[in-house]
């Protein structure tokens, strides 16, 4: 589904109907066209956009010629988007943040905030052992052991590690969008920290 990257702004909040909404603000950049993906060529319909300027010593020799060769702009990153109705667009073509509608639902693709190395409480919420009595359980995972049969520790189980930077999908909706400065505001909080980039695709699937 065709969409657009963003980088997150911030967080403010609106009232609908003496309600406080909160907000996500996000600045979507507008994708050129570099390439459209055709059935016939490659199996499957969609399009190349390119997003954010960049001055030409900033890139390698392939994508220069690459840039030069479809005739647009240098761009700093290149990202695709399935899309059915390819015959409506040409290469050159630029697409906006008027793609979207206020009041329809969007799904947001971005990576989580990185937590580093996290113990089991942080990572998955475990409670913790007694801390009366001389415990020394406060933190602590508990047993993992198993029997003599099996005899070994199954793989999936939770224990301590790498939290966070991961890929997270969700839903939200349009409450607003400036055409202007290119700004939108999506429902509630949008994954990643302030500054990460985004991709904001059309509908919920």
């Amino acid at each position: 589904m065709i969409g657009l990257m963003a980088r997150k702004m911030g967080m403010t909040q609106v009232f609908e109907n003496d309600s406080a909404i909160p907000v996500t603000l996000l600045k979507a950049e507008p994708g050129v066209i570099v390439d459209i993906r055709t059935q016939e060529k490659n199996g499957y319909c969609g399009l190349q956009l390119g997003f954010g300027d960049v001055k030409e010593n900033r890139l390698n020799k392939p994508l220069i010629g690459y840039f030069k060769k479809k005739n647009v702009p240098y761009k700093r990153m290149l990202r695709e988007f399935r899309c059915q109705n390819i015959e409506e667009f040409k290469i050159g073509d630029v697409i906006g943040v008027d793609i979207f509608e206020v009041g329809e639902t969007v799904r947001v693709q971005g990576y989580s905030k990185g937590k580093g190395f996290s113990g089991t409480m942080k990572r998955h919420g475990f409670h913790g052992g007694p801390a009366s009595h001389g415990g020394m359980m406060d933190r602590r995972p508990g047993s993992i052991g198993m029997c003599e049969y099996p005899g070994r520790v199954f793989k999936g189980k939770k224990m301590a590690g790498h939290h966070g930077n991961k890929k997270v999908t969700i839903t939200s909706r349009v409450v607003f969008i400036d055409n202007e400065n290119n700004i939108i505001g999506l429902k509630g909080s949008v994954v990643g920290g302030n500054g990460s980039w985004v991709k904001i695709l059309k509908g919920k699937r």
